[in-house]
């Protein structure tokens, strides 16, 4: 499959000009205004279906060929988007079957976007018939350097056509119905399956307390919209296959399971909206953590498809960015991964919903706004930064976020509705970034012979064959941290038997026998070897250490003075169990500790607080990357090497200005 292969950082945005068709010298106008902030690449079409085919049948891709032609002609390049995104009002008034169906059975009317039926073979035939239009005239364009598929794939329609999609995909899935039955205990309630036809999406008017049947809805959703993103692929594929194909991911990732978009996809992107100006170390850990997911899914550079060079517009208090941070969170996105810094939008619209969400050209017009001069101080530090170009990331440290289990943890009654699953993923992902070292965000299956620390948060559901997995790597070497409610129930969501944390018994070498759920504003404490005392939350394990040697008791409530922390050690590792969610000090701690034991070395020595780093290497370079997201200077010790953007030496102890950062090139 073919790489994103740019001889420079892309810059620029989403670029929507058939919305300025009767604003005359406006497309030159852009370009002037492009090349003066140094913006080469844009993304352009991803909504522009009515103004592409205004009839059915009737295309119009003069003025497409017309812009596409003039910013080739000014150096600047494209992703040329497929618009399957929003459909013209003409297709959803011929064809209603187009417009998706609500779990309560009721039809959308036509508006929005991500309005669409993905199995209707009539949505699919118009999107094929577009794409491969598209395709012909312009896959082979001078100015296009990649595809730009649909727009934020997602949502979910419950018309009979999905819900024969949907018994298709458990037929294949299950084979049998007693098998179907078996795997989501429907005996229950009376709930056992008789004709493959009974069964129905969950519902608010039907079943939605068969949580395998839940499972497999949000397993099917993602299953589908792939099948549809790959038809949407096909002829462009065929029409050039040297032309890169991407699809831009958003939010918090759990509606679909983004990793199984990857084998379909050349290179991942992301749109990355932080709420800068309210806790921004947090924001700062937060985009870290969605850019290394982003970059783990393909194990490669990938593109920051949008950002916002100013503020948002849908945030319920949507800050502007202050002097410094839209050129230090761009920095950010190419310390984790990112070959492109782009946003939504180029030029502010007029009208709609979004005329106010920030883009580089305000509705002033000109070049003579305080955003335009720092989209414009980016371009010129990419411009710089160009030997970074296609360099990856090396991690010895992962922690899993495994997307099928958030989804059947979240669906879990029991014993909290909120286990917190996410944000105790990100306290643990908080921890190891903290002590400066790179770290992947993976998936329960991926290959963990890579690594020498692996975090396994609340993995409550464990797939066939992982349990022998961390065996072998921990038996080899590694070390693995396993916390509260882990190993509760398989890939169907069915409880194991024989005791938790199921297959993982015998590595961690503890059997939790209950578990205690806190009320929010209830704490315990961990009280470890050594004296050190801990806060902890949300719920506890009451466990026995069967061969596990204990490191930390609780010091609360009638199980006090019972295993809280454990470690076994197993071959030339160790496996670790914290039986709680403890505390952010605990875990700063205690991963400072395990990394050592592990032979994981820090980027750097203390990090201050506010203050990330991050590294990427082409093999005989390194870049280290140290960001400061607080609004005081920071002092941090640097290793001595090349400032990547001045040239001169840098390194030791070295000042960080607020919002300030560093980038060290290494031999």
């Amino acid at each position: 499959m073919p790489d994103l292969k740019l001889s420079f950082f892309g810059h620029g945005g989403d670029y929507n000009p058939d919305q300025w068709r009767d604003y005359p010298g406006i497309l030159e106008e852009d370009i002037r205004l492009m090349k003066l902030s140094r913006c080469n690449l844009m993304s352009v079409g991803i909504f522009s279906w009515a103004a592409l085919e205004p009839e059915e049948g009737n295309f119009d891709f003069d003025w497409l060929e017309n812009v596409l032609n003039r910013l080739h002609e000014n150096g600047i390049f494209v992703f040329l988007a497929t618009p399957s995104g929003a459909r013209p009002a003409w297709m959803s008034a011929k064809y209603p079957e187009v417009l998706r169906v609500r779990p309560d059975g009721g039809r959308n009317l036509h508006g929005e976007r991500h309005n669409h039926c993905l199995t209707s073979p009539v949505y699919r035939r118009f999107v094929k018939r577009i794409n491969s239009a598209l395709a012909e005239r312009f896959s082979h364009h001078p100015a296009v350097v990649g595809w730009h598929v649909s727009n934020e794939y997602g949502g979910d329609c419950h018309c009979e056509l999905c819900q024969n999609a949907f018994r298709e995909y458990l037929k294949k899935t299950y084979g049998t119905l007693d098998k179907l039955n078996a795997a989501w205990w429907t005996g229950f309630w009376s709930k056992t399956y008789t004709d493959w036809n009974q069964l129905h999406s969950p519902a608010p008017i039907g079943e939605m307390s068969i949580h395998g049947l839940n499972l497999s809805w949000k397993r099917f959703q993602t299953a589908q919209t792939v099948d549809f993103m790959r038809a949407e692929i096909e002829p462009l594929r065929a029409a050039n296959p040297s032309l890169p194909i991407t699809t831009n991911f958003h939010g918090d990732f759990h509606d679909l399971d983004y990793r199984r978009f990857a084998d379909n996809l050349d290179f991942a992107s992301y749109d990355n909206y932080p709420a800068w100006g309210r806790d921004d170390a947090r924001e700062a850990m937060l985009s870290a953590f969605k850019y290394d997911f982003t970059r783990s899914i393909l194990n490669k550079p990938f593109a920051l498809m949008e950002s916002t060079p100013s503020q948002v517009n849908w945030q319920e208090v949507c800050k502007l960015k202050k002097p410094g941070m839209h050129l230090l969170s761009s920095i950010q996105a190419v310390a984790h991964g990112a070959d492109t810094v782009q946003y939504f939008q180029w030029r502010k619209g007029r009208g709609a919903s979004e005329k106010f969400h920030g883009a580089v050209v305000d509705h002033e017009g000109s070049e003579h706004t305080r955003t335009f001069r720092e989209v414009a101080e980016v371009g010129k530090a990419l411009e710089t930064l160009t030997p970074v170009l296609g360099s990856t990331t090396h991690s010895d440290a992962a922690v899993i976020y495994d997307i099928d289990n958030r989804w059947a943890i979240e669906n879990s009654q029991g014993p909290r509705r909120d286990a917190h699953y996410f944000e105790t993923v990100l306290e643990n992902y908080a921890a190891l970034s903290g002590c400066g070292v790179n770290v992947d965000v993976i998936e329960q299956t991926a290959d963990f012979s890579g690594y020498k620390l692996i975090a396994a948060p609340m993995l409550y559901m464990l797939t066939p064959g992982v349990a022998e997995r961390m065996e072998a790597f921990v038996r080899s070497g590694g070390t693995l941290v396993a916390t509260c409610r882990t190993g509760i129930v398989d890939q169907d969501d069915l409880c194991f038997l024989g005791g938790f944390p199921g297959p993982l018994r015998k590595l961690l070498g503890i059997w939790a026998e209950e578990t205690d759920a806190l009320w929010d504003d209830e704490l315990n404490h961990i009280h470890m070897k050594g004296g050190s005392l801990y806060a902890c939350s949300t719920m506890c394990d009451l466990i026995h250490a069967e061969d596990a040697e204990v490191l930390g008791v609780y010091a609360d409530d009638f199980y006090a003075g019972s295993p809280a922390v454990t470690r076994a050690k197993r071959g030339e590792g160790s496996a670790w169990y914290i039986a709680t969610r403890p505390d952010q000090a605990f875990l700063n701690d205690f991963y400072r500790t395990a990394l050592k034991e592990a032979g994981v070395q820090p980027l750097v020595n203390a990090l201050p607080a506010g203050v990330r780093v991050a590294e990427r290497s082409n093999g005989a370079e390194k870049w280290l990357f140290a960001m400061n997201f607080s609004p005081v200077s920071q002092e941090i010790e640097l290793p001595k090497g090349v400032n990547a953007l001045t040239g001169e030496k840098i390194g030791g102890a070295t000042v960080l200005k607020g919002l300030g950062f560093a980038i060290v090139q290494t031999k």
